[in-house]
């Protein structure tokens, strides 16, 4: 099966330490300028997923969100998110932790992009996950 969000072990390791610290995740990545493009980490039920964001999958049991304008643009690829030294200038939980997330991507082969599932919208998966 082919997913749409993969993490690395580097980011893993990050988001094991703040499931630690905070609880549950979640994972948004918006379309807006700056650090508003990059995935954001924040306490589950702290962060309100919109009807028309994209459900992308899970990373280390955290569901991960993209809004849909943005998803327009990614959705020939797979993100993978992996983590960086340094701070982003956003309100993301591992910015305290000295480093910031950032989202690498690989475009989907045909035969990837064939085997894809149909995204999930936010609402679609609040309703599953209620």
């Amino acid at each position: 099966m082919v997913s749409r969000v993969e993490v690395t072990e580097a980011a893993a390791a990050v988001i094991g330490k703040l499931k630690a610290l905070h609880g549950p995740l979640l994972f948004h990545q918006s379309g807006g300028c700056c650090d508003g493009s990059a995935p954001m980490c924040y306490p589950r039920g702290e962060f309100r997923v919109g009807g028309r964001d994209v459900f992308l999958g899970t990373i280390e049991g955290t569901p991960f969100f993209m809004g849909a304008a943005q998803f327009d643009y990614w959705s020939h690829t797979q993100l993978i998110i992996d983590v960086v030294p340094g701070r982003g200038s956003g309100f993301s939980l591992e910015a305290p932790e000295g480093v910031r997330f950032l989202t690498r991507s690989r475009v989907f082969t045909d035969a990837e992009t064939d085997a894809l599932a149909p995204p999930m919208s936010g609402e679609e998966w609040a309703a599953t996950a209620a």
